[in-house]
């Protein structure tokens, strides 16, 4: 079986492993002409992880990422509403981890030219379009200048090409742009001194304005200092959706003014926007989920699939565990129809499920919930919203999500 996978992010580069361990080949096109580390920061929740550890990359990892102890949101004057542990610290068998994108790029690009070949890692090749028959036929050209530079052939064709996928755009042509849900992010990296346990995760804020930070390089943890992933979010009236670019470079003085007051004794807000050396703008968008993924010996994987909100840290780590299971799959059945629908139906539930959630603030609802009741500020939480109406948002997601620990336990014993 050879297969033909159209997108080099993480979650195509981790189905390429995924599929080679499985003893499957399998070839990646990605359509720029260098794979380089975008992006900031990402968050790998526990389930997500496992997968990366069975292939093999928890050294790789652990050089670089930090293990997140714990997740904490607050309200906009900086007043705790809800704590609690992540990954080892929650008693997880895997951690969760905070981590630079780039960096798990290149530690996931690294080792699948290693493993697969560097052959079977193509840059500059852009799906173009495909016929599907006894096998797949796919054209890719070069996105620049329109020219073919391959053809090949195979018997299963992945589109793990993002947000605008072209094999998504084939499936669905009258689908239109992403889905854009009105707030913008900007977004940077600083280092500054560590704040609460060094580990730590926070959200604070409400649905209108928000601001998140972690730190995300465990090299610099080593040095006493932090390295801070940050994202300032707010609503932007009369804004249209601009398309999602890693790269896209704006002026601190966008949208800094907005969280000069945002000074806390735990995080000095204004200061970690302005230590940063650069922001990028990134417009917060998704796409409706789709009735089916799978046609013939063709699927979608990760974002082609199920474009979400950044929320719940679950971009990335739902791409992953697509990954896994489309190889599961693929190994379990011999007809590779009956293999993608077998995949479709372990994935587009769940998928689906966590798109819904995320457009409801998912698990940062709780944030909302208190600003809502008590825009003033409040003096005891408990009037404001109860302890148990907390432990249960927080589980309600986990569920969706699917890393509760009862889930999980499964694979304890595996």
């Amino acid at each position: 079986m050879r297969v033909l996978i159209a997108g080099g992010g993480i979650g195509g580069l981790v189905a390429g492993m995924c599929l080679h361990r499985a003893g499957i080949d399998a070839t990646i096109f990605e359509s720029a002409q260098e794979i380089r580390p975008l992006g900031v920061g990402i968050n790998l929740l526990p389930h997500a992880v496992r997968v990366l550890i069975d292939l093999g990359l928890q050294s790789q990892l652990e050089e670089t990422a930090i293990p997140t102890a714990e997740l904490s949101y607050y309200s906009k004057f900086g007043r705790l509403i809800w704590r609690e542990p992540r990954g080892l610290d929650a008693g997880y068998r895997w951690p969760q981890y905070s981590i630079h994108r780039g960096r798990l790029q290149m530690i996931l690009l690294e080792t699948a030219r290693q493993r697969l070949g560097a052959a079977h890692v193509r840059t500059g090749c852009h799906l173009s379009a495909y016929e599907d028959g006894d096998q797949v036929n796919a054209t890719f050209i070069n996105r620049r200048t329109g020219a073919v530079v391959a053809r090949e052939t195979g018997d299963c064709l992945v589109g793990a090409d993002g947000i605008h996928s072209e094999l998504r755009r084939q499936f669905y042509p009258n689908e239109g742009p992403p889905r854009y849900s009105g707030l913008m992010l900007w977004r940077g990296v600083t280092e500054a001194e560590p704040f609460l346990t060094g580990r730590s995760m926070i959200m604070a804020g409400h649905a209108e304005q928000k601001f998140v930070a972690y730190p995300i390089c465990s090299q610099t943890a080593g040095r006493g200092r932090s390295l801070i992933n940050w994202v300032a979010e707010r609503k932007v009236q009369g804004a249209e959706l601009t398309s999602r670019d890693w790269n896209r470079r704006v002026e601190k003085s966008t949208f800094a003014p907005a969280f000069e007051s945002w000074r806390f004794d735990w995080l000095d807000v204004p200061a970690i926007i302005d230590g940063a050396a650069e922001v990028f703008e990134f417009p917060m968008s998704d796409r409706d989920p789709l009735p089916r993924w799978s046609f013939g010996q063709v699927t979608l994987l990760g974002d082609a699939a199920h474009a979400m909100y950044p929320i719940g840290s679950n971009g990335a780590s739902q791409a992953i565990l697509d990954a896994e299971a489309l190889a599961s799959a693929l190994v379990e059945n011999v007809s590779v129809p009956d293999a993608l629908q077998k995949y479709e139906q372990a994935r587009l539930g769940p998928t689906t499920a966590v798109v819904k959630s995320n457009r409801q603030l998912g698990p940062e609802i709780v944030m909302c919930i208190v600003d809502e009741r008590a825009p003033q500020g409040f003096e005891r939480l408990e009037d404001v919203i109860s302890q148990q109406e907390l432990e249960e948002i927080a589980q309600r997601y986990k569920v969706i999500a699917g890393f509760d620990k009862e889930r999980l336990k499964a694979f304890h014993r595996s």
